[in-house]
């Protein structure tokens, strides 16, 4: 039985609570939600919605690259937008990570997202 491991790298944001940046079984990787913050803790909630898209992913591409994985690893994202009216806009940047073969995904409209962004990512990756 494979045994759950933390990961946690100092190229993505680090977690702000009482939570790891992914955890593994070293068959799935799960990423916490990423919020749109830089890796010095800048929260970009006052960018538009695609450029706080972007962050997000790029902080769930160095989360799957500390673990030698990439996006094409990704089985299922789940988005949180706090008005789903963005939906369009983060659907365009979001196909900028995701060309070919993008992964299943839920997009959700929400009341509120941490920290008064407009959007958080989590993504589930096989590591096989």
């Amino acid at each position: 039985m494979d045994i759950k491991r933390t990961i946690s790298t100092d190229d993505a944001p680090a977690a702000v609570g009482a939570y790891s940046q992914a955890t593994t079984n070293d068959d799935i990787l799960i990423t916490a939600g990423q919020l749109p913050l830089t890796t010095d803790g800048e929260l970009l909630a006052d960018e538009p919605v695609g450029e706080q898209t972007r962050q997000c992913l790029r902080n769930v591409e160095v989360i799957l690259e500390s673990e030698g994985l990439a996006l094409d690893d990704v089985l299922k994202t789940t988005v949180f937008l706090d008005d789903i009216d963005d939906f369009d806009e983060f659907n365009e940047a979001y196909s900028e990570f995701f060309r070919d073969d993008p992964p299943a995904r839920s997009a959700v409209g929400v009341g509120a997202v941490p920290k008064s962004a407009a959007v958080e990512i989590e993504a589930v990756a096989t590591t096989e």
